[in-house]
């Protein structure tokens, strides 16, 4: 079932909230659509779970207003969501972008019914290099991929998608991936890869105050792995469930162990 939930601003926000259980709440990556959990959704059903996946603005469903793609805002996005749902102890899982916005939602809002924290390919705690932090790409990287965007979005994103997963999908599976992406405005594709450039949660990474399982793919090459030791550095309860067969695209490299680990943790 689709829901519409208003922002501060007045955006509208979609929501996929199917079926009854503890809620699990997904935060998907840049630039797709909550439709990449698609296979993680299958697997709470089948275990009678309620899965909520938000698209965030500019992306999926959702309006796509010219500003508010910052971190904060996005995190106050999925709490207007939660409280619009009446969604209360339940598990957030964050993927690569979504992780960051996980972690800004889980100190922003410690009241806000968090129970357990899933970062999986978190784009975090910075996603570009700093001179005292030297993982991730660079800032004139991120803004090429800005430019392309700019230029030649279709074909950015073919390029983004070819970084993404270690093992080779059928071509159909591929493609169905990268058409999550072309669905998302351009505008607001380019200012969430600005937030990813700029943004800096290591201050933030202490005031975690819940269990946080770090999902990561030891041969990412979108967020590294040194990102998910880091995390576990910073994160009070925190711990590093690796995934030696895995690219950036843990839920699609390697799915069963990713749906596994995911119920086995909520």
């Amino acid at each position: 079932m689709g829901n519409y939930i208003t922002a501060h601003d007045g955006t509208s926000i979609f929501v996929e909230d199917v079926g009854t259980g503890d809620a699990v709440v997904f935060l998907h990556g840049w630039p797709a659509n909550n439709n990449m959990f698609e296979y993680q959704k299958n697997a709470l059903l089948d275990a009678g779970y309620r899965y909520v996946g938000i698209d965030y603005r500019g992306y999926g469903k959702s309006d796509a207003p010219a500003t508010g793609y910052d971190y904060e805002t996005m995190a106050s996005d999925v709490n207007m969501v939660v409280n619009g749902l009446g969604v209360k102890d339940f598990t957030l899982v964050g993927f690569s972008m979504g992780g960051a916005i996980a972690i800004r939602y889980a100190v922003d809002y410690p009241d806000g019914g968090l129970k357990k924290l899933i970062l999986a390919g978190a784009a975090a705690p910075v996603f570009t290099q700093r001179p005292d932090y030297p993982y991730g790409m660079t800032k004139e990287e991120v803004d090429a991929l800005i430019e392309d965007t700019k230029r030649d979005r279709a074909s950015m994103l073919t390029g983004f998608g070819e970084i993404f997963f270690e093992k080779k999908h059928p071509e159909p599976l591929q493609n169905w991936f990268h058409s999550l992406s072309l669905i998302a405005s351009s505008h607001g594709t380019i200012a969430s890869a600005k937030a990813l450039r700029d943004e800096d949660l290591r201050e933030d990474l202490p005031k975690v105050g819940v269990e946080t399982l770090i999902i990561h793919g030891v041969h990412d090459k979108v967020c590294p792995f040194e990102f998910a030791l880091e995390m576990e550095k910073g994160i009070p309860n925190a711990r590093i469930e690796r995934f030696e067969e895995s690219g950036h695209g843990t839920v699609l490299d390697e799915m069963e162990k990713f749906n596994q680990t995911m119920l086995q943790f909520i």
